[in-house]
């Protein structure tokens, strides 16, 4: 029996590929780095796995081969496709939700203490031999026990931020578009305006998702509102950060340090950031372990299996 072909877009974790290899024709690629081609190499392809990073725009999608029936991204979010026009082609859009909010709320707890502790400044004094030793008023921070932590957008990974944070003794504060029921609020206390939300935010997290409703939402009208000296952590989408507005509150000291994951144009981040002392930043690492990555493909190979067997999958976005 002839095996359904499945185009790849980015090398995946060797368990995935295996695994996709098995069930599928599987056309996969061995790069890191996205694919110029996807359109022609997706000819009679009845599934795509892509990544963010992929801009899968209506103009790509509205020239897919018709035997596609499938796009599965290797990620939570989906900004990065069009559902709109995947929904006028009859395609399915699936995703990989719950399986990284774990890693991702870890990665964003790391941001959080390098950023506030000056990790990221230490660590490269040490590199550069700048370290001369032990001085009492040697890269001073700020400690995050017993602080009020802001959440925006207080979904999965928000809410796994959350329950880190309390062991640490912060205190949460959270805006989202609507209150949460009190068994996922845990004790969160609900901002229903940002004019209320941002003046606590000692340490604002965002966790919201892309889309044009969130562009830059962290403008410079909104960071004014946060505590002078405030921590700002990004482990969501670049997108919703005003970069110029941050790189002049970084460099004004409104906002003392940053810690940041993800960002507009990745890889290609504004090279104001890499100027400036104060802020940490990763290279889109929140979902990089080797169980969260091998559970993300496996879940978009179960949503593809799904749609291809003629049943709705759990993770489907439309």
């Amino acid at each position: 029996m002839t095996k359904p072909i499945l185009l790849v877009t980015r090398r995946l974790p060797s368990h995935v590929e295996a695994r996709a290899t098995r069930d599928y024709d599987a056309r996969l690629t061995a790069s890191d780095t996205p694919i110029p081609d996807i359109v022609p190499r997706a000819a009679g392809a009845s599934a795509i796995i892509c990544c963010p990073g992929d801009h899968l725009d209506a103009a790509t999608i509205s020239a897919l081969p018709a035997s596609v029936k499938v796009i599965a991204t290797f990620s939570v979010g989906y900004d990065h496709v069009d559902v709109a026009a995947a929904k006028a082609r009859g395609i399915a859009v699936c995703n990989t939700p719950d399986v990284l909010s774990v890693a991702t709320a870890e990665c964003a707890m790391l941001l959080m203490l390098a950023a506030a502790r000056r990790a990221g400044e230490g660590e490269r004094m040490i590199r550069t031999g700048a370290w001369a030793g032990w001085a009492p008023t040697q890269l001073l921070g700020t400690g995050i026990a017993e602080r009020r932590l802001g959440i925006f957008g207080l979904g999965r990974i928000g809410r796994e931020v959350a329950k880190m944070a309390r062991g640490f003794g912060m205190t949460v504060h959270y805006h989202d578009i609507a209150r949460l029921p009190p068994e996922l609020e845990r004790g969160a206390t609900y901002h229903a305006s940002e004019t209320t939300f941002l003046p606590v935010c000692d340490v604002l997290t965002l966790h919201a998702p892309g889309g044009d409703g969130t562009r830059a939402w962290l403008d410079a009208a909104r960071i004014a509102q946060l505590p002078t000296g405030a921590v700002v952590v990004n482990a969501a989408r670049g997108s919703l950060i005003d970069d110029t507005a941050m790189i002049a509150a970084l460099r004004s000291g409104q906002v003392a340090a940053a810690g940041l994951d993800v960002f507009n144009n990745e890889p290609r981040l504004d090279p104001g950031y890499l100027t400036l002392e104060n802020v940490v930043l990763l290279p889109h690492l929140g979902s990089a372990t080797v169980e969260t990555r091998d559970a993300m493909g496996f879940l978009v190979l179960d949503g593809i299996d799904a749609v291809l067997a003629g049943r709705t999958p759990g993770n489907l976005v439309l």
